[in-house]
């Protein structure tokens, strides 16, 4: 992500998403915040990404972002949640007729 710099986190689960799924990557986004980003760097955003046998969810995590930031700093870098969802059922797929996983 050229121009963009801000630490990141993703969580992904196999399940449904819950809050707890929620809760756990915002704890992390919080200690990125606090712990690991430079003070030149951006607040760090997350991507939760859920995978269970019907479907596949993809979440952005804001930790502390105002939604209005997020959407003006942070969307025009990030992909598309469906196309991240796309990518993740596709490599089910591919998984599936490997026979890596049922």
């Amino acid at each position: 992500m050229q121009g963009f710099i801000a630490p990141s986190s993703v969580f992904y689960t196999i399940g449904e998403f819950t809050h707890a799924d929620a809760g756990q990557i915002n704890l992390y986004l919080n200690y990125l915040k606090d712990k690991e980003k430079l003070p030149e760097e951006n607040d760090p955003a997350g991507i939760i990404l859920c995978l269970d046998k019907k479907k596949t969810v993809v979440k952005y995590a804001l930790g502390g972002i105002n939604n209005k930031i997020f959407t003006s700093k942070y969307r025009l870098q990030l992909p598309e949640s469906e196309i991240l969802k796309s990518e993740i059922e596709h490599e089910r797929q591919r998984l599936l007729e490997m026979k890596i996983i049922k």
